[in-house]
């Protein structure tokens, strides 16, 4: 059906992935990536491809843009920016503007474009929908600063105030927290109603947390997996925020780009929104613990009392819709652990440079410290 895909971000770590797979299964494949340099320091990666054809390049760029998108029949866009910072309108200017100008040039030039895949995120989902045991189940709200401040984690019940329970997070469920997730819900509402509109299937996948090799070690803002193996490899413990019982669903790489490729190939995928997550809960202590097991360190993980403004408490995808075109996560989290400590030790000497990092988003007030600890 398909013959020749661009993939955006191609050289970033889903990108990467995909493009690997797409070509094993003998797709014609176009990279467009802008290499930034706080994810590629050292230029392209030696692991791109020779089969694949690499356009150095931006997708806000209509020139660049429209470079990649002539004679291609299918796009992967998964190029995005990602942070912690408030870098508010890079998160709009990358990834929601970058949607729109695709639109834009693919209908100002008539371009044969048979179908796109647009790399969501759970941000979209915010904080999700919980259950009380009084009223039943709501959309959560951001926890104020105020509660933060004072050491209570917990989503409470907006009628009662009793602590409540996560419920797994659908599809429907749009409340973005972050600008961030405006950008990637934005995304989404541009697909859905352009695609529609001018007759071009799309298809928006909701990534949770992706591990495995190939994740930047360079960015300490944010990423839970590099910025543990940074201070891990560095003989300095892992730092969780809140009290680390916080819940997250993580998925390996090979799987998110079986998923990817799934929905292209899959007409019932049109259209359609779905969550690509990893089908198990684990805390941030769990999560931490397991890594260090498997980078065979004795250190413990330290709680030392902060919180990051934005953070979501419980975040856990509900993954049956994406089950049903036949998609299961086979990857367990130590595998992804292992695969990325095996990966790291081929990247010479990682330099930790957390500490500093945390001081900035602490000078950002993105990191607070809660003032009863």
């Amino acid at each position: 059906m398909y013959k020749h895909v661009l993939v955006t971000g191609g050289a970033g770590f889903i990108g990467s992935h995909t493009v690997d797979l797409l070509i094993s299964k003998g797709y014609k494949v176009r990279i467009l990536d802008s290499l930034q340099r706080r994810v590629h320091p050292k230029g392209k990666p030696g692991y791109i491809p020779p089969e694949a054809e690499f356009i150095l390049g931006d997708v806000s760029s209509p020139k660049d843009l429209y470079r990649s998108l002539r004679g291609v029949d299918a796009v992967f866009h998964m190029a995005a920016y990602q942070d912690y910072m408030p870098d508010f309108g890079h998160f709009i200017h990358t990834n929601t503007e970058s949607t729109a100008l695709m639109f834009e040039l693919i209908l100002a030039n008539r371009l044969p474009i048979k179908k796109i895949v647009f790399a969501s995120s759970q941000a979209v989902a915010g904080d999700g929908k919980w259950n009380c045991k009084n009223h039943g189940e709501f959309w959560a709200e951001p926890r104020p600063i105020e509660q933060l401040e004072t050491g209570q984690w917990e989503i409470r019940c907006p009628t009662c105030k009793r602590e409540c329970k996560n419920v797994l997070m659908t599809e429907d469920i749009c409340r973005p927290i972050t600008t961030y997730g405006i950008s990637k819900y934005a995304v989404e509402l541009l697909a859905q109603t352009l695609g529609k509109k001018y007759l071009i299937p799309t298809v928006c996948l909701r990534y949770t947390y992706v591990q495995g090799p190939r994740n930047s070690i360079y960015n300490a803002y944010s990423g839970i997996l590099r910025v543990f193996a940074m201070r891990i490899l560095n003989n300095k413990p892992p730092i969780l925020v809140e009290d680390g019982m916080g819940l997250r669903d993580y998925v390996n790489c090979a799987d998110v780009a079986r998923a990817n490729l799934i929905v292209l190939e899959d007409p019932r995928a049109n259209n359609e929104i779905f969550f690509v997550g990893g089908g198990k809960a684990y805390s941030a202590i769990e999560f931490a613990r397991t890594m260090l097991k498997v980078f065979n360190s004795k250190l413990e993980p330290q709680i030392p009392g902060i919180f990051r403004v934005g953070d979501t408490r419980s975040t856990v995808s509900d993954i049956s819709r994406l089950n049903k075109l036949g998609w299961i996560p086979k990857v367990s989290l130590e595998k992804s652990l292992a695969a990325y400590r095996d990966w790291l030790l081929t990247q010479g000497r990682i330099e930790d440079v957390s500490n500093e990092a945390m001081k900035n988003m602490i000078r950002q007030k993105v990191i607070r410290k809660v003032k009863n600890i």
